[in-house]
């Protein structure tokens, strides 16, 4: 499994790579007495309960669910199953991530007396999170063989996590910025990506693990709408200007980075071969998507995420730039 840089999602500083040195005293809320009882069960954010209810209702299984006679691997040349393998075997990387990251969130929800809701939704996001990396581990296995890490280190930075399971345990960052930021932003992006191989993935067990991993995440994008469209009103303008900043954070210091899209990660021998892995992969219908097509797909999911968060939270996120995009956006 790959190895965990960390990036910290705060109001002025990012970290990638090493352990986060701003709040040095500041401990973790596990180093806070807190007091969970009485345990509320009622419906406090219906929204956020309804999904939860839809989760229930909509669990599937990678080994039984997935037609995986269907794959045919021997019809793809050796580098197409290597290439395919490696991008398949990246997607497991960032579930293994997701997974350890909702822990962490349970043990904040508890902290700050969340809405009970928020916690169900979660313990049905983990065995989602669990099951999104079985079956991406799957896909590499039956293409010939998973990959535990990059074939270059210099790409860990880009692909290993964004380190919200340290950020959720530290009292310093607000839990509405980790939200904006892992959810509303990233998760967004990752949603409309997501959304686009399944339009373009060409073979059926590609396709249906894609599809199959896009229903459940329409529920973890919806969570962090619902979660903040109850919180914000109460929020002061200097506790939205946090939220404001962790999304700036996640935006230029893990999406810009590649943590999702190849293409994006800072040019260098390393990145140059996932992007080729994307590329043969994508024209062997395996699933990836090329930078070309991905470009419109990131720029116009960015510029919704503005859009609503103008509209819906009055919260102003600049224009950004990356060298391998021409101008602002």
């Amino acid at each position: 499994m790959v190895n965990a840089s960390t990036v910290t999602l705060d109001q002025g500083a990012t970290h990638i790579g090493a352990a986060p040195t701003l709040f040095p005293d500041a401990g973790t809320i596990i180093d806070v007495q807190e007091n969970r009882f009485p345990i509320r069960l009622g419906v406090e954010n219906r929204r956020i309960r309804d999904l939860f209810h839809n989760a229930t209702r909509s669990q599937w299984n990678p080994a039984t669910d997935i037609d995986w006679d269907q794959l045919h691997p021997e019809q793809y040349t050796d580098e197409q199953r290597r290439a395919a393998r490696m991008y398949w075997s990246r997607r497991a990387w960032g579930e293994y991530g997701a997974i350890s990251e909702s822990p962490a969130l349970q043990i904040r929800f508890c902290h700050e007396h969340c809405p009970p809701d928020m916690a169900l939704f979660f313990a049905i996001r983990s065995q989602e999170e669990s099951r999104h990396a079985e079956v991406c581990f799957r896909m590499a296995e039956a293409l010939g063989g998973y990959y535990d890490q990059p074939a270059a280190v210099a790409f860990q930075g880009s692909v290993a996590s964004h380190g919200i399971r340290k950020v959720a345990l530290d009292p310093a960052i607000s839990l509405e910025g980790t939200i904006a930021a892992l959810v509303c932003a990233a998760e967004e992006i990752a949603f409309d990506v997501f959304r686009h191989l399944s339009e373009i993935t060409v073979n059926p067990v590609a396709r249906q693990v894609v599809k199959a991993i896009l229903r459940d995440e329409v529920r973890h994008c919806a969570f962090g709408w619902a979660f903040l469209q109850q919180r914000m009103p109460q929020m002061t303008a200097a506790e939205k200007d946090v939220v404001r900043q962790a999304v700036i954070n996640m935006m230029e210091k893990v999406e810009l980075n590649g943590y999702h899209s190849s293409w994006l990660a800072p040019a260098s021998p390393s990145s140059t071969d996932e992007m080729l892995v994307d590329q043969i992969t994508n024209q062997a219908g395996l699933g990836a998507t090329t930078e070309t097509l991905e470009r419109p797909v990131f720029l116009k999911s960015i510029a919704s995420m503005r859009q609503r968060m103008g509209e819906e939270w009055g919260i102003e996120i600049p224009m950004f730039h990356h060298p391998k995009i021409d101008g602002p956006f």
